[in-house]
């Protein structure tokens, strides 16, 4: 695993999942025409493609699994601040190889990148609430039966 191919795919998940939340397109549509017309050389294409569907596949899910630790309505959070946090609990909770220190640090990265001047501060304040309890359940899971990370 590169990191740097790794950060690339973050980047361009959010960037795929904002274009989805407010096209309303389907997904697969949207990641076609996100891979034929953005710039995705260095990015890992097959993370980008996994987490990019899983997330799709899941967001129901991972609303409510961030919506306890939002200081304010679900409603009320801009697209970007929906994509870096739908990628981050999609990593937090299907992807027990990627450190959860390091999927926070990229959120908060990816909210410089991409969000308003203080998205990364909220960011960071909900990913820290959330990723050692979220964690904690995954550790339990695999103690009680076989326990897979999809990535």
């Amino acid at each position: 695993m590169n990191p740097s191919a790794r950060r690339r795919a973050r980047e361009c998940v959010v960037q795929a999942l904002y274009a989805w939340q407010v096209s309303q397109n389907d997904i697969a549509e949207v990641e076609l025409s996100f891979l034929a017309d953005q710039e995705t050389q260095g990015a890992d294409i097959a993370y980008f493609r996994h987490v990019l569907l899983g997330v799709a596949s899941d967001v129901e899910a991972l609303d409510t699994l961030m919506t306890p630790y939002l200081s304010r309505q679900f409603q009320e959070l801009g697209q970007i601040e929906k994509a870096i946090l739908r990628l981050a609990m999609f990593e937090l909770s299907k992807c027990d190889d990627v450190p959860y220190k390091v999927t926070i640090n990229e959120a908060i990265e990816l909210g410089k990148t991409f969000g308003a001047d203080d998205s990364h501060k909220f960011i960071n304040g909900v990913l820290d609430k959330a990723a050692p309890i979220i964690r904690k359940r995954m550790q339990i899971r695999s103690q009680n039966g076989p326990y897979q990370s999809v990535c």
